[in-house]
């Protein structure tokens, strides 16, 4: 195997955890002489943006796990991704059970609470994304539909005046109304004209 397929079998599932690396650092820094060390409520919001991005963790491993285990199944992947997968879902397990010990620690029973909090917070920065993502298309769509609208103007207009060429008549000659009344010469009853 080359040096290259072994390290991509050791490569983890997820890259760094930024934000727990954030939080740990936060934890573990000396305070400056004559100052507090970092305040509750800083460790707090670190401790919650960790479990934020735990979250979104979380989400990719279920929705990957049915596809993983089918294509195992059918011999796609090799026994290597299987097993890395497994030990990304056992990171996670224990990554999880870590936030909830140390939100305890911060906050009495704030473990069983935290990742309520950080669902709502991911779920609500993704749909704020997704209209961040609708709002800048909406000129583009408004652009396309005006040009579109022009274009099917001048069209009708175009269909309108060919029509009006096939029946015998132009822009500046007066076309007969439908409302107008038209003499019709009908014989009489009696034969005679």
């Amino acid at each position: 195997m080359t040096p290259k397929a072994e390290s991509a079998n050791l490569a983890p599932w997820f890259g760094p955890n930024l934000q727990r690396n954030v939080y740990m650092s936060l934890l573990h820094m000396e305070p400056e002489e004559g100052k507090e060390g970092v305040s509750d409520s800083v460790l707090k919001a670190a401790l919650l943006r960790r479990a934020v991005e735990d979250i979104q963790r979380l989400i990719q491993i279920k929705t990957a796990k049915q596809a993983c285990s089918s294509l195992l199944q059918r011999g796609s992947v090799g026994d290597d991704l299987w097993q890395r997968f497994q030990r990304a879902e056992r990171e996670m397990e224990e990554e999880l059970r870590d936030v909830v010990t140390e939100a305890n620690a911060l906050a009495p029973n704030w473990g069983p609470t935290i990742f309520q909090s950080a669902h709502e917070i991911a779920s609500n920065t993704k749909l704020r994304e997704s209209l961040e993502e609708i709002e800048a298309q909406a000129e583009s769509e408004k652009a396309w539909w005006a040009k579109r609208r022009g274009q099917i103007q001048t069209e009708f207009i175009k269909e309108l005046d060919d029509e009006g060429g096939k029946t015998g008549g132009t822009k500046g000659s007066s076309a007969v109304s439908e409302d107008e009344a038209v003499l019709v010469d009908t014989p009489s009853k009696g034969g005679k004209n």
